[in-house]
């Protein structure tokens, strides 16, 4: 399953990089787990935003923050693999939960092994890039097969002038005021908090802080401070339409972000003291199952037509908005869902090099239907992360596949919170 390194080179590695201070006579996953943290924290000393969460001890990050200096990429990828053939040889200990375990650690420092040979400037597909980082290899669709999808839209937006501004400007009618998102979004996440809670059960100190914030290449952003605590941040360098309140709600918070941090929290770090869940490298096979279940999120909490039910009893006067095509907006925002892999492909263009920025924010506008604004601040997101955003799409179609093989709310709740709450891989998720 993973490249085999001989005694020696283990031994000399071990001794260059002292990812260890006393070799334990048997190598336990506990002590694998440790040096994994250190690795990461050491690598997020080299990148900025790899490490997305971190609550461990303090002098772990000490640590890595006094070796950081001292230490190359080819250094850490040295210790990368090593620790792989580490976690090799303890794989097959312990109970099925324990073998999971070696298997969420050897994904992890894979991704970490490819993100190093990023850092140190080899150019991978995105295909590559996808695999190594988070697991899987998307199929990716050329943008001729999103033209029924226009042809449907524009259907459902007749008038003249290009379709993307058509859509654009009557989704601008249901832009949430500046003034009144903090009402409206504290009353999304209340219910979205509600309907999670009646079927997950959380930590009891559990809680959050929002802010709005602005300059960013995201609409939201969850940050885990450990404690079963995050801070959800809003951006509103560009105007939130009201659906957007349910989905971030549910995607930032419950069940998406907050609820899979604090559970893993509370389930594996503190109930079983695996202490590689209390860091997040950001680019990892954890980021699939992070943002899938988080998008996936919305449609479990909100089945059917009851995001939209909720929307207009509750959200909408809160925002001072008219009910009248409520209905026609949530049709359309369906629709526009056939065309998220058209993203995909869009990134993969751009990053290869086949298109340049000015083309693919283009074609953005064209396949996405965003306004320039919004298309380009799509692709400044694909500058920062490049193949990352295959986690929404991708993921969700994963998660869901998974959770609907069941049929009762109460099965795919309760399934959800296993996803959530266990060593969870993409591997994992049944078709």
């Amino acid at each position: 399953m993973f490249r085999r390194l001989t005694a020696a080179l283990a031994l000399i590695s071990l001794a260059a990089c002292q990812v260890q201070d006393k070799p334990a006579p048997s190598d336990s996953l506990d002590a694998i787990a440790r040096d994994y943290v250190l690795l990461s924290l050491t690598i997020g000393e080299k990148e900025e935003g790899y490490i997305d969460a971190y609550y461990g001890p303090a002098e772990i990050k000490a640590r890595a923050e006094a070796e950081a200096p001292k230490q190359d990429i080819d250094v850490l990828a040295k210790r990368t693999a090593n620790l792989l053939g580490r976690v090799e040889a303890a794989a097959g200990e312990g109970d099925a939960m324990d073998r999971r375990r070696a298997r969420f650690l050897a994904a992890q420092l894979t991704a970490a092994a490819t993100r190093l040979r990023m850092l140190k400037g080899e150019k991978l597909s995105f295909a590559e890039e996808a695999r190594g980082l988070f697991g899987v290899t998307p199929q990716l669709k050329p943008l001729s097969d999103y033209d029924p999808v226009l042809a449907r839209i524009d259907q459902l937006v007749p008038g003249d002038g290009a379709l993307s501004d058509r859509v654009n400007a009557f989704q601008d009618r249901f832009n949430i005021p500046t003034e009144r998102l903090k009402p409206v979004f504290d009353a999304a996440i209340a219910e979205c908090k509600r309907r999670t809670l009646a079927h997950i059960a959380l930590p009891a100190d559990e809680r959050f802080d929002m802010a709005f914030v602005t300059g960013k290449s995201w609409s939201g952003y969850n940050y885990y401070q450990g404690d079963a605590h995050s801070r959800i941040e809003i951006n509103t360098d560009l105007p939130i339409r009201i659906s957007r309140a349910v989905d971030l709600g549910c995607h930032e918070g419950y069940p998406g972000h907050h609820v899979l941090n604090a559970l893993l929290e509370q389930k594996l770090t503190k109930e079983r003291g695996w202490i590689e869940f209390s860091v997040y490298p950001l680019f990892s096979p954890q980021s699939l199952i992070a943002e899938g279940s988080a998008n996936y999120g919305i449609d479990l909490a909100f089945p059917g037509d009851e995001q939209l039910a909720f929307e207009t009893e509750a959200l909408y006067p809160l925002a001072g908005l008219p009910v009248a095509d409520a209905g026609k907006y949530l049709e359309l925002t369906r629709a526009m869902r056939d065309l998220a892999g058209a993203r995909f492909t869009i990134a993969r263009d751009y990053l290869e090099g086949r298109i340049d920025r000015a083309e693919a924010v283009r074609l953005a506008q064209k396949y996405q239907l965003q306004s320039k604004e919004r298309a380009e601040q799509g692709i400044a997101f694909t500058d920062q992360y490049r193949s990352y955003v295959i986690n929404y799409g991708l993921g969700k179609d994963m998660v869901r596949a998974d959770i609907e093989r069941l049929a009762s709310p109460q099965e795919r709740w309760a399934r959800m919170a296993q996803l959530l709450s266990e060593p969870t891989l993409p591997s994992d998720l049944k078709r």
